[in-house]
């Protein structure tokens, strides 16, 4: 029985920020899951970019190509593996199919689709955020792309209204974040105090990725984080500091969690450093332990979230509340337009009322795995058809 051959771009194995690892080693699951019920092989293709890390998604069915520049536009590369598989799978990063992160990002995302355009693969939009697009040029593309696409899935409903807004006629598949499907070891329950995670920035704590906010806080974000700890451990709660972006090899430093984590530690001894985790699923089965979790790292929220944690997460773009919002649980804070003083009376008031946090997260989640169910049933049709296409 010949194998499916699956390859997944803007995906990856093994990159720094675990949120983006987290949507691979989900959407893999999904996949395997998907082979299980049909009973059939499969052969999975990552192309993925050359990162320190050791990967976090192995097995004899995953293959994992580097991919640079040379790959992207030599024949023999990434196009010959386009032509090669029978489906690709592109998740966009997570958020990235939009034009305010510059062009270049952009660029190798329109190459890489129009390359598997050409190749007439069947190219799957899996759960992601769409938008927004403020270059007529770069909406155009978005909207021709999206156009000739097997399946084209949200995983919010203001990407939804982006792509309606940006005349996009065709069926969407209306779905939620594939992390929710991520796994992960549920911690056994322990005395002792409370246990408050906090997922600490970096990339905010340095002031975004030039330092000159150009995600447009509104207010002091290292000064709300003291003033958190400082906070909590009044009320004697054990306050863990936890990275979400860990950097391997000493490369964009200022996007580290983890050396943000530990100054803070310094700062503040009696807090817990959590370890520089080696895997999403390691830093969902470490989140899960939580009483209570705040985060401005949206996968670290949605690691809370999916293992039942009551959240506040602390958004910086509208991906947040499009997500969160889409499930029926609001309660993100926005750091974009609420003051500090704000934003610090939520998230107290979110610990304070995080019993009846946790029943909306439980009738929240049940929303979310219903609405990636859509996208999975789309996906597993299409892989039906394709495999009794196959000689």
């Amino acid at each position: 029985m010949t194998s499916l051959k699956i390859c997944l771009i803007l995906h990856s194995t093994r990159s720094d920020n675990l949120g983006v690892g987290a949507l691979t080693v989900s959407e893999v699951e999904i996949i395997r899951d998907i082979a299980r019920d049909l009973d059939h092989p499969i052969a999975i293709t990552v192309m993925d970019w050359t990162d320190k890390r050791t990967p976090y998604v192995g097995g004899d069915d995953i293959t994992i190509r580097d991919l640079d520049g040379r790959v992207m536009i030599n024949p023999r590369g990434y196009f010959a593996q386009a032509r090669r598989a029978d489906l690709v799978i592109d998740i966009g990063g997570g958020d990235s199919f939009a034009d305010i992160y510059g062009g270049r990002r952009l660029r190798r995302m329109f190459i890489l689709k129009y390359l598997t355009h050409l190749a007439r693969t069947p190219l799957v939009m899996a759960p992601q955020t769409i938008g927004p697009f403020t270059n007529k040029t770069s909406a155009f593309f978005a909207k021709l792309s999206m156009k000739l696409c097997a399946i084209v899935t949200t995983r919010d409903d203001l990407s939804t209204k982006a792509a309606r807004d940006m005349g996009v006629t065709r069926d969407l598949v209306i779905g939620s974040d594939v992390a929710l499907r991520l796994p992960y070891d549920a911690p056994a329950k322990t005395d002792g105090p409370v246990k408050i995670g906090l997922n600490v920035s970096g990339l905010l704590m340095g002031g975004g990725y030039t330092g000159k906010n150009e995600f447009g806080l509104q207010m002091d974000y290292p000064g709300l984080i003291r003033d958190l700890i400082t906070h909590f451990q009044s009320l004697n709660a054990e306050v863990h500091l936890i990275p979400h972006v860990i950097v391997a090899d000493g490369r964009n430093a200022g996007e580290d969690d983890y050396r943000a984590s530990q100054a803070l530690h310094a700062e503040f001894p009696d807090t817990v450093l959590a370890p520089a985790f080696d895997s999403p699923s390691a830093a969902k089965s470490y989140i899960a332990g939580m009483d209570f979790f705040a985060g401005a790292r949206m996968h670290a929220c949605i690691a809370a979230f999916s293992s039942g944690v009551p959240v506040i997460p602390m958004a910086y773009s509208r991906k947040f509340a499009g997500l969160f919002g889409s499930i029926g649980y609001n309660h993100t804070v926005d750091c974009t337009s609420e003051t500090a003083e704000a934003i610090k009376s939520k998230i107290i008031a979110g610990f304070e009322n995080r019993a009846a946090l946790t029943d909306e997260t439980k009738t929240a989640l049940q929303t979310g795995q219903s609405r990636l169910a859509t996208y999975e049933t789309a996906l597993k049709n299409l892989c039906t058809k394709l495999i009794a296409s196959k000689p």
